[in-house]
């Protein structure tokens, strides 16, 4: 039971992929940086501290998910959960200072017409980091799913930033000798995905932390249900979803004859409530107000 609760609790996937993120890009670091010694590539070395600022991200993650896993408190009433969404926030600008970066350095490796030259031991480090990175990219993505956690999904890209970021060298060492410009213009590319990718990191946040309106498809879902636990035609409407990480609360309004008693209406929207909590796990408030017809 320990072991099941352990997989699906958000702030224990955080934790764990936040440790895993740091020893491996210390590890990562240590290598990168003895490759760029090693051949004197200063883009390697470049690359190596790129790989340890990447532990922020997860120190990131770490802090967060012990903040969203406090309880509601009296300055906190609905809990902590939308520190996992700040801190997305705070990994999403990161990764836009990522791609800033890519793009001044490429643009000056293109401006000044530089070509990479690298040695063996360079090929064999950045395999093992597309690899090493790509599978902590995976792994926070899959943790992502499982608890849907924004946090996690953005550390994943900042995971593969720089996995790609070693492709791009790797593919320079490649076809360097053919195409002096091939290292800035993959720089370009790179960085352009990752803008995208931190964009899209941020806008998801923001709208989260600003509030959104239910999609669609849960309004009808949420219809559906109220029509089967009351199909007295209560006219729902007026729709608000309000997340606070694992917590989301409900508001609603229904339509009730103007006639009816107190008990009678309070009884109605307590049965919807408990009907929504359990399917959906929403806790909701409703609004009664007076059928007019």
């Amino acid at each position: 039971m320990k072991n099941s609760k352990f997989k699906l609790d958000k702030s224990n996937w955080a934790s764990v992929e936040g440790w895993l993120s740091i020893i491996g890009n210390i590890l990562l670091f240590g290598l990168k940086y003895w490759a760029g010694i090693a051949t004197g590539s200063i883009a390697i070395i470049a690359d190596a501290w790129h790989t340890l600022s990447d532990s922020l991200s997860s120190v990131i993650v770490i802090v967060g998910a012990k903040i969203s896993k406090k309880p509601a408190d009296d300055d906190h009433p609905f809990g902590h959960g939308r520190a996992d969404l700040i801190s997305a926030f705070i990994i999403g600008i990161l990764l836009l200072f990522v791609a800033f970066d890519f793009i001044i350095e490429s643009y000056q490796t293109l401006k000044n017409q530089e070509s990479s030259q690298f040695g063996s031991i360079a090929v064999i480090v950045m395999i093992v980091s597309v690899v090493l990175k790509e599978l902590l990219a995976q792994f926070a993505y899959y943790g992502a799913k499982k608890t849907n956690s924004k946090v996690l999904k953005a550390d994943a890209w900042h995971h593969r930033s720089d996995a790609i970021s070693s492709l791009v060298i790797l593919a320079g060492i490649f076809l360097g000798p053919y195409f002096w410009w091939i290292d800035g213009a993959l720089g370009m590319i790179v960085a352009i995905m990752i803008g995208y990718a931190a964009y899209e990191i941020v806008s998801d946040s923001i709208h989260s932390l600003l509030g959104e309106s239910p999609s669609d498809t849960v309004i009808k879902e949420l219809k559906q249900t109220i029509e089967e636990v009351n199909p007295n035609n209560l006219k729902p409407h007026h729709f608000h979803l309000h997340v606070y990480g694992d917590h989301t609360e409900l508001t609603f309004h229904i339509m009730l004859p103007p006639d009816m008693p107190l008990k009678n209406a309070h009884d109605i929207a307590t049965v919807l409530e408990v009907a929504i909590q359990e399917k959906f796990g929403y806790m909701s408030t409703i609004h009664v107000e007076p059928h007019l017809n």
